[in-house]
């Protein structure tokens, strides 16, 4: 497979303890593949270059329940790896002490490539990401300075962020940095519809994997755009208000009327795994949620404007085929090398 390839070299040497002898350390580059059918990379690896070791601190990290207040919620909790790191099977995230986030869990792939994060993009930066769950009363309920108290008292972490980096602290700094070396090498780019693309290994789509590709690119790519399958805009789609939530969405960031009910575009990338679907995960399957463009959406007065028809209604009007197909389509989306890469698995 043809790959940009970015070799990530980092040169600062340090000391640590190496089993019994003190000496030099050189800590591991990591590379990080770059697919031709993607966009260019986002994330500035300058300021944090991928190691060995960075990568597994951010990956222990991550599996880590002391990361919340009760010792028992790590970010796994939410995100399984087999569902591209969503939570499976809930409409919202669930958290310490059984509380009830009012979002459902996004997943976490080609985090490299996005410029915000979350469903009103309250997050400008993947290092800051973390602290968003992490310090939620509903989620992980915890403190940076807590967190950090609690891995300091750790023998394995005081060794690994010796080897991770420079200054070998047990910081907020550091810890985020290494959470984030673990998701930047979360690259999903191997499903069936990629290697099509990139013309490997004699890939064909089948005739209605075909036709809903040509329907999807008629329809959709205005929101679903390049092979990330999002614009990362923030588009209001015509959802009838959740009364029990009554979230407003990228509003509550800025609290521009102009951004009311308007939410991040996801990517659709295993979509056929990430299920339920929409930021209250109202829909089960994606047999609804197309059936919702067809004939559900609502005009709750800011409705992307992409979405009006002719009629003056709004949605994307889709015949049973043409849902059959998109359907056959997005499941060529599904990339399980990376659903199964034992490189982000626990054990």
């Amino acid at each position: 497979m043809k790959k940009i390839l970015i070799t990530v070299i980092f040169v600062q040497l340090f000391l640590v303890s190496c089993s019994e002898d003190e000496g030099v350390y050189i800590p591991r580059p990591l590379t990080l593949e770059l697919p031709s059918n993607f966009p260019d990379i986002v994330y500035n690896l300058e300021n944090n270059p991928l190691t060995q070791e960075g990568f597994e601190l951010g990956k222990s990290l991550f599996y880590e329940g002391r990361l919340s207040a009760n010792d028992a919620i790590p970010c796994a909790f939410c995100h399984e790896q087999a569902f591209a790191f969503t939570h499976h099977g809930h409409t919202l995230s669930h958290g310490v002490n059984g509380g009830i986030g009012f979002r459902n869990a996004t997943p976490i792939q080609n985090m490299a490539f996005q410029k915000e994060f979350m469903w009103d993009g309250s997050a400008t930066h993947l290092d800051f990401q973390p602290i968003i769950p992490l310090t939620s009363e509903l989620e992980m309920g915890e403190t940076l300075s807590n967190v950090v108290e609690k891995l300091k008292k750790d023998s394995y972490y005081q060794k690994q962020f010796a080897k991770a980096f420079d200054d070998g602290e047990i910081n907020s700094a550091n810890m985020l940095k290494a959470l984030s070396q673990f998701m930047v090498m979360m690259v999903s780019s191997n499903s069936k519809y990629d290697k099509y693309v990139r013309n490997e290994d004699n890939v064909t789509l089948s005739q209605i994997e075909l036709d809903g590709l040509n329907t999807f690119k008629n329809k959709c790519t205005s929101c679903h755009a390049t092979d990330l399958f999002t614009d990362q805009s923030y588009r209001n789609n015509g959802l009838p208000v959740n009364p029990k939530l009554n979230d407003k969405g990228r509003f509550v960031i800025f609290e521009n009327p102009n951004d009311l009910y308007k939410f991040k575009v996801p990517s659709l990338r295993n979509v056929e795994n990430t299920f339920p679907y929409m930021h209250d995960g109202r829909f089960a399957t994606l047999e609804a949620v197309l059936d919702f463009y067809n004939s559900g959406a609502v005009d709750n007065g800011n409705v992307d404007p992409s979405l009006l028809r002719a009629d003056n209604t709004y949605g994307i009007t889709l015949n049973a085929y043409e849902k059959e197909s998109i359907i056959a389509f997005l499941k060529t989306l599904t990339d399980n090398e990376f659903l199964n890469d034992k490189r982000f698995a626990e054990y």
